[in-house]
């Protein structure tokens, strides 16, 4: 079995998804749960892009240890010193350079001849070389790429140091036929290839990044990029978790191996899903909420004779185990903090003490309570550590039905601790809470995205509310869970708003010390 590494872009590609919004804390379970899950090769972000992109990798780097950590940067040398910055404390500093090749990208974008593009290539891997020991090299565009204008160009950044050669479906546009015979023909046309790794990323715009995926594998690709899910720009990228399972199931065809767990996938699918807030539709492949689920009674019946009539995956094989009651209103502190670290998540006794008494709550008016319950509640908990002031919700109300006019009375705490308090109406008991809470908050504030979930089933389940809101010009996302909907609408519009006071706070004092 020849061993297939895992390249994962969640964190950069990923989180270049609209409307994705991750902070530093989030960004750091992540990688966390990435490195639990067994990814070879993790691209963290882009350090040149922002300060808060290039703190996050820096953080990443100097944390994650079991997987060789990565960050992009254009074929510029400041974006490679600031790269090496973030990076130099790594296991293994990697550094993935990327330069278009396609006639349509070279003319309108770079406005660069080919030899142009070559030379700079060239020079820029050889100066990364200078610090990384690792540097991966990226055809943007190479589907649409001279197939002989990119053997030249790899023979030559192959020999200026690349150890990785990655050639991208940018933009989705290609099938699995010719993707395989790309790959084929640089393999048996570029003399140096066998020196590096050779790498595919398939975006998914026609529907077709895992397929693609899979035949640059069958054709000499010796690296799989993707996401979690398959997030990423448009339409998304390769889902890693239905290559890797694909190749288990069909392991039978397919003659490769990775060194995913494939346990850890509903965890790592959730916790993708919950930080960014891009929900898995209930059809997806493999952890989708009705990947598992017969309605038809043919199904059941085979099912329930025998499950490999219909089912060619295991549930327990992704890691989605019976979701019952494990704790209830009688259960002690000893028994939820074993549950936490059965979850792999470290909290401080502070915030394991806070967890606690927010599931103790949750157990009154919850008959039963799964893990996707606890996970939920230890993810909020988890991601807000900072202390700045910010706005608190002191009560609200909400008057509604069908022969009145929805009304909803709000009181605040404000971040200077005053306590302000108003009354507004609306269409529907949502934009009435929201037009109060906008009224009694001193920003600037328009409603972007608006989305709600519910955490597990039943008419008890926990819902799960996203918001992006636009305040004072920044966009900014926010995330809250309650048993009730609008109160976790509510818990949402609130998380936003302070995530913005965080941000602002955090560059205020780093102004201060500069």
């Amino acid at each position: 079995m020849s061993r297939i590494k895992i390249f994962d872009t969640t964190l950069r590609d990923g989180e270049q998804s609209p409307g994705v919004n991750l902070n530093q804390l989030e960004k750091m379970e992540i990688a966390k749960q990435l490195e639990r899950f067994g990814i070879d090769r993790m691209e963290a972000g882009f350090p040149a892009s922002s300060q808060g992109d290039f703190e996050a990798v820096k953080a990443i780097a100097d944390n994650i240890k079991g997987t060789s950590v990565t960050g992009l940067a254009r074929t510029i040398k400041s974006d490679i010193d600031t790269a090496w910055e973030a990076l130099k404390n790594s296991e293994e500093p990697r550094l993935h350079l990327f330069l278009a090749t396609s006639p349509i990208h070279m003319t309108y974008k770079l406005k660069q001849t080919p030899e142009q593009v070559i030379q700079t290539s060239v020079d820029m891997v050889s100066y990364a070389r200078e610090k990384f020991p690792q540097v991966q090299w990226s055809a943007e565009d190479a589907t649409r790429s001279d197939w002989d204008f990119l053997a030249k160009i790899i023979e030559q950044v192959i020999d200026a140091g690349a150890t990785v050669i990655n050639l991208p479906d940018t933009v989705g546009y290609t099938t699995p036929a010719e993707y395989g015979k790309l790959f084929r023909y640089i393999k048996e046309t570029v003399p140096n290839i066998d020196r590096v790794d050779l790498s595919c990323h398939c975006h998914d715009d026609l529907g077709m990044a895992v397929a693609n995926s899979i035949a640059a594998v069958e054709n000499g690709a010796t690296q799989v990029e993707g996401t979690i899910n398959g997030i990423g720009e448009r339409a998304g990228n390769a889902a890693l978790e239905e290559i890797g399972v694909a190749m288990k199931i069909r392991s039978d065809y397919y003659p490769y191996e990775t060194g995913l767990k494939l346990d850890e996938i509903k965890r790592s699918s959730d916790l993708v899903a919950k930080l960014t807030g891009m929900y898995v539709q209930p059809n997806k492949a493999v952890v989708g909420r009705n990947a598992f689920a017969h309605e038809s009674g043919i199904h059941q019946d085979g099912v329930l004779k025998n499950a490999q009539t219909y089912e060619i995956i295991t549930p327990e094989m992704v890691g989605l185990n019976s979701n019952t009651l494990f704790l209830g209103k009688h259960s002690g502190r000893h028994a939820f903090k074993d549950k936490v670290k059965e979850f792999g998540i470290e909290l401080s006794d502070e915030k394991l003490k806070e967890a606690f008494k927010q599931f103790k709550q949750l157990t009154d008016h919850k008959r039963e309570v799964t893990d996707d319950d606890i996970y939920t509640i230890l993810m909020e908990i988890k991601t807000d550590t900072s202390t700045v002031s910010k706005y608190k919700m002191e009560m609200f109300q909400v008057q509604y039905g069908t022969a009145n006019i929805p009304t909803a009375t709000v009181v605040l705490t404000t971040p200077a601790g005053e306590t302000v308090e108003a009354a507004r109406t609306g269409q529907g008991s949502v934009e009435a809470l929201y037009k109060t809470m906008d009224a009694l908050i001193e920003e600037d504030l328009k409603l972007e995205d608006y989305q709600l979930n519910s955490v597990g089933g039943g008419k008890d389940a926990l819902a799960e509310s996203h918001v992006q809101l636009v305040v004072n010009n920044v966009k900014v996302n926010g995330r809250g869970a309650a048993q009730d909907v609008i109160e976790a609408s509510a818990n949402a519009f609130l998380n936003a708003v302070n995530r913005y006071i965080v941000q602002q706070k955090a560059a205020l004092e780093k102004e201060a010390i500069k």
